[in-house]
């Protein structure tokens, strides 16, 4: 069984489960997918046969980052600047995107999958949940079945989120009729992925997430059959909430959508919401009461031209946060690292407006580690220390990027922020990217090949 000793890093966030701190001028030892050891002088002891050496010399060694919400698909359809969201309220846009949306075939599923975990692997991403709830009548139904074939390639640990939406336009959905499913299409085959790829052993790189698209456009027994499901299963749930659909849920059901999905049962320890925007305190508090977790995805902020999500008033109130990167039609990256950075700037831009403080930088980045692990429902990632998942990545900061920064390696990511790709990226106890390029992969082919797929599509 391989492992590593990464020698003399210069710092390694470590976090026994009371919270992170650093260490300075140690080693990591991995053994296969875990972590061995930290500790000073370790490369001095006997170790593993086996074992590769790494001079970390310089290093500041991080928890791999856990993506609590994307769309994968959306990477084929981004950088138009003619889908200008600021100048559309949410549900307009949906009705202008979707059909875009629904010219995918399935190879772009594919490649578009292998676009985005690519991105997110080169910076310090090792676990990704992607909300696939895109499945046109022409693509067939096993979309997901090539994410995790994507995610096979790349050595990414992947959640799958099983999307759907069942409610037709004609009923006020923005859905287009190639892109609708029955509910008992939606169900089966969410127990088709369970019983094909969830996995709950220790470490494991697949897992399946019930997540029905949005209230606003699935029927009532979508979601009910879903929490059916979920519990029965023992699986998380996922849904979006609260970005800008509230007043079409209360104007259709007569509450708005935190309320109206207490009712049905999808709210939980075992559930988390995507967005969370436009929701007040009160539904802030009922979330809270009910252990109901956030994926907060802040690069989208930009784009809706609204209020910047309350993160301040949802740490106050004790709700669990992730982060998420979003889709490329709303973020036209998949960077997470990148996203630790804006939302905390995001917050700092409206902290004179708010009732609580800013949390501390060094939030963020749990928001991105143990908060997106707690999402997902792991404690076996999204922290280093021995026993946990060797999921991790490394930043060289002997540049000039880090003059002056070097003090305070939890803060850096949230108010310096990386500019670059990670110098490694370590995902259960493999190497799958170090020195600019994917181990065992040729980066240029990938390109060519996902380029090829979205030439297929007339946009």
């Amino acid at each position: 069984m391989t492992g590593y000793l990464l020698k003399d890093c210069a710092a390694v966030i470590i976090d026994d489960g009371r919270g992170p701190s650093v260490r300075r001028n140690v080693d990591v030892l991995t053994n296969g997918p875990r972590i061995e050891a930290i500790g000073e002088g370790l490369h001095r002891g006997e170790l593993p046969a086996g074992t590769i050496v790494q001079d970390a010399d310089g290093w500041f060694v991080y928890p791999g980052l856990v993506n609590t919400h994307h769309h994968f698909f959306q990477c084929f359809v981004r950088n138009r600047a003619e889908l200008d969201w600021t100048k559309l309220s949410v549900i307009e846009w949906l009705d202008r995107i979707y059909p875009i949306f629904s010219r995918l075939n399935e190879d772009c599923f594919y490649h578009a999958s292998v676009t985005a975990m690519a991105e997110m692997i080169k910076h310090g991403c090792t676990t990704a949940f992607d909300h696939q709830y895109n499945f046109p009548r022409h693509a067939g139904k096993r979309l997901i079945d090539r994410q995790f074939e994507a995610a096979d390639l790349l050595g990414m640990r992947f959640h799958a989120g099983r999307g759907g939406n069942t409610l037709p336009k004609s009923e006020g959905s923005t859905i287009p009729d190639e892109m609708l499913e029955t509910t008992d299409e939606f169900i089966a085959d969410c127990a088709r992925l369970i019983d094909t790829y969830h996995d709950t052993s220790p470490f494991s790189m697949r897992q399946v997430v019930v997540a029905p698209c949005q209230p606003v456009n699935c029927y009532r027994e979508t979601f009910v059959e879903s929490v059916s499901l979920a519990r029965d299963r023992g699986l998380q749930m996922h849904t979006h909430v609260g970005e800008g659909e509230s007043p079409v849920i209360e104007a259709r059901h007569g509450m708005r959508t935190v309320d109206y999905l207490e009712e049905l049962g999808f709210a939980g320890q075992d559930t988390f919401y995507a967005h969370c925007w436009e929701l007040t305190h009160d539904e802030l508090r009922v979330m809270a009461a009910s252990g109901t977790g956030v994926s907060h995805c802040p690069e989208p902020v930009y784009l809706v031209g609204a209020q910047v999500t309350d993160i301040p008033a949802m740490s106050a109130f004790g709700l669990r946060v992730g982060l998420g990167c979003d889709g490329a039609a709303s973020n036209d990256n998949s960077n997470l690292m990148h996203c630790i950075h804006s939302a905390y700037m995001l917050q700092c831009l409206a902290a004179s407006t708010r009732a609580h403080p800013v949390p501390a930088p060094a939030d963020f980045l749990g928001y991105a580690t143990t908060g997106g692990a707690a999402l997902l429902g792991r404690k076996d990632i999204g922290r280093l220390s021995p026993g946990m998942a060797a999921d991790l990545f490394a930043i060289d900061t002997r540049r000039m990027d880090y003059v002056g920064t070097r003090h305070d390696p939890l803060s850096l990511i949230a108010k310096v922020g990386i500019g670059m790709p990670t110098d490694m990226t370590m995902i259960n106890g493999r190497i799958v990217w170090e020195k600019g390029a994917f181990a065992g992969l040729d980066e240029a082919r990938l390109a060519a090949d996902a380029e090829a797929a979205l030439a297929t599509v007339e946009f």
